[in-house]
Formats: C-alpha cells, sequence, structure tokens
C-alpha cells in the first residue's frame, strides 16, 4: 500500500520536478553541513521550503499549507539572527496571508481535483487595487521595521513589499504569484550574503534561497502551462 502511493506520488511528478527538487534539496543539505552544521532548525525549514515549492508549481495546496509551516520557522530564525524585518515579515504578513490563500486554494479546486487549483487570470481593477495596498503596507512595515532598529532598513523593506505582492497574487490564484516570490528571493540572497559579511555560516541560508528562487521561476513557467490547459479545456467544452 505504502510502496502504491510512493508509486503514485512519482507518477504525480515529472522526470524535472523530481530531479529539480532532488538536486535543491542536495545542495542545501550539502551548503548547510560545509557551512553552518550548527543550526538545524535553519536545515529543516529550508527542506520544507524547497518542498513546498514543487508543491506550489503544480497548483497543490498542500504547498500553502507547507509554506505556512516554513513561515513559522524562518519566521524564529530571522529572530536569533537579529533579521527582525523578516520576523515581522513572515509571522505578522507572511504566515496570515499563506493561512487565507490556502482557504482560497481549497475552495477553488481545477474541476473538483483537490490537487489543482483552478488559475485566476486577473482583472485590471484587481491589479489597480494591488498598487495602493502594497503602497500602505510598504509605509506601515517601513516604520515598525524603523522601530526595531532593523539591518540594512531599506532592503527589509523591500522585502515586506515584495513579500506583500507575492502572497496577495498567490491568495488571487495568478501565476504571478511566482514572478512577486522570485523579486523577493533576490532581495533575501543580497540581505544574507551582506550578513555572510559577518558570519560565513549565514551562506547555506543565501544559498538556499538561490534555490528557491529558481524553483519559483519554474513555478512562473509550469503555472503558464496549467493556465492555458485549464483556459483550453474551458474552451473545448463550450
Amino acid at each position: 500500500m505504502h510502496l502504491q502511493k510512493l508509486k503514485s506520488l512519482f507518477n504525480y511528478f515529472t522526470k524535472g520536478e523530481i530531479a529539480l527538487w532532488c538536486i535543491s534539496t542536495v545542495l542545501i543539505v550539502l551548503s548547510f553541513f560545509i557551512f553552518d552544521r550548527e543550526n538545524y532548525l535553519t536545515l529543516v525549514a529550508s527542506l520544507i521550503g524547497i518542498t513546498s515549492l514543487i508543491f506550489n508549481a503544480k497548483g497543490n495546496p498542500l504547498g500553502q499549507f507547507l509554506i505556512i509551516i516554513f513561515s513559522i520557522l524562518y519566521g524564529i530564525i530571522s529572530f536569533k539572527f537579529n533579521y527582525y524585518g523578516e520576523m515581522v515579515t513572515y509571522l505578522g504578513m507572511t504566515a496570515p496571508m499563506a493561512v487565507v490563500a490556502l482557504i482560497s486554494w481549497l475552495r477553488n479546486p481545477y474541476n473538483g481535483n483537490k490537487s489543482e487549483v483552478k488559475v485566476n487570470r486577473l482583472k485590471l481593477k484587481e491589479i489597480i487595487l494591488l498598487m495602493p495596498l502594497t503602497a500602505i503596507i510598504t509605509f506601515i512595515f517601513y516604520y515598525i521595521l524603523a522601530y526595531f532598529n532593523t539591518a540594512n532598513l531599506i532592503l527589509s523593506t523591500i522585502s515586506v513589499t515584495t513579500s506583500f505582492i507575492a502572497v496577495y497574487l498567490t491568495f488571487r490564484r495568478s501565476a504571478f504569484y511566482a514572478i512577486g516570490y522570485a523579486a523577493n528571493d533576490i532581495v533575501l540572497i543580497i540581505l544574507w550574503i551582506l550578513a555572510t559579511i559577518s558570519d560565513i555560516s549565514y551562506l547555506s541560508v543565501a544559498i538556499c534561497f538561490v534555490l528557491f528562487l529558481i524553483n519559483d521561476i519554474y513555478g512562473y513557467i509550469n503555472w503558464s502551462r496549467i493556465q492555458k490547459r485549464q483556459e483550453s479545456d474551458n474552451i473545448i467544452h463550450l
């Protein structure tokens, strides 16, 4: 029975997706044991995070559930490293909005298939609404981060901006959610590289986000494919 479930899981993913996940996990583990070897919570969070991305790329709500767990762990890690901006962002915004996104994905399965969300094409009014919402969130969090004397304040604020755009687009089931997360990954790569100047062990976290970036780019590519397939199916059934 367990072998049958494992076989169906492997059939669910393409060979390319399995290879992407395997290479990503191996590189995360290797970078941890080369540069860190102490903060095992970081390793666990990274493995959960990379796994969530491969499920997200398939439009599977399980990815959002794993993102919630990752956000909580990453918030704790950021607190330990005095990255209060990341802590506030992930615990105060990303995790709660991932819960909302999970509910949205579960309520909108594609043709009753609970393992694939119905991809949504954003309307112009939603895109226009996103702009002032993003500006308000950025403004509020800038002063929150400044209050906590957050390191690299401007970059941390940009991280909030990109995170909000990503989680909003995730909630709205847009393929562009992955572009939002990719932009956030780039900011985080810079932040953690800056952290390595004082402690080389942080390099493993930077490498983790490089891998997240690659997976998010794939997420956008695959969601674009899913969207085209779903829209083609709808045309056929009309």
